[in-house]
């Protein structure tokens, strides 16, 4: 198991940058689940207080007690917590900027779901096939917090996240796989916003290493406020 950096600790918290590859919780089957593994790397047990997909890398707020998790809970429940993150998405948006307001099923019914987004970078990846494939690396903003929010709203944009498979388009993933080397789901948490010590503060991560290389690749140089 990886050492799992840790951001930012105070007497409630720790706010960690999760790899990708590490599920959050563990279960049958699950091998290294952040829930037993960050216990043993701080030696304090920890309660988690909201998630990220197993794929997805970035921060996350997690817990040190019973007391701090309902807090913190209610936080994010409440939006007091702003997260933000990037996404290499297959294709390219009509708009350099928007919402996209679609519900999504979940637990038996409809849940209103928004998720705002700005286009920060463009380009396309040549395929063994003869085929181009246009990428676009996207900011997004989460106004709400659905299960897999962001990879559903933007399949249904003609957008999906690179190396989705699930809610994306497995023939474009192979294709990215072969041509760019694509073989992990191309999302990261990278800014998380949160009420501490009495002011609003601001926590970053840079990319995960195949993200920066694949955007190193075919977008070039970045402008300073891609973010």
């Amino acid at each position: 198991m990886k050492i799992i950096p840790i951001i930012y600790e105070n007497d409630e918290i720790f706010i960690i940058n999760k790899p990708s590859g590490v599920p959050v919780q563990g279960g049958e089957g699950i091998a290294h689940p952040l829930d037993r593994e960050l216990p043993v790397q701080t030696g304090c047990k920890i309660y988690l207080v909201h998630r990220l997909d197993q794929d997805t890398a970035g921060l996350m707020v997690v817990a040190k007690t019973p007391e701090s998790a309902a807090k913190w809970t209610k936080l994010i429940a409440g939006h007091e917590v702003r997260k933000e993150y990037d996404a290499v998405c297959i294709g390219k948006f009509k708009e350099k900027t928007g919402a996209i307001a679609e519900n999504i099923v979940q637990h038996g019914g409809e849940r209103s779901a928004v998720t705002r987004y700005r286009v920060t970078a463009e380009g396309s990846v040549a395929c063994a096939d003869g085929s181009v494939l246009p990428v676009s690396l996207v900011h997004l903003v989460l106004e709400t917090g659905r299960m897999h929010q962001i990879r559903i709203h933007l399949a249904k944009q003609g957008c999906p996240v690179a190396g989705d498979d699930q809610h994306g388009n497995f023939r474009q993933n192979k294709l990215l796989r072969k041509a760019a080397g694509v073989k992990r789901l191309m999302l990261a948490a990278v800014t998380l916003t949160v009420p501490l010590e009495g002011s609003v503060q601001t926590f970053t991560a840079p990319l995960p290493e195949h993200m920066q290389a694949f955007a190193g690749t075919y977008f070039g140089d970045m402008p300073a406020e891609s973010r």
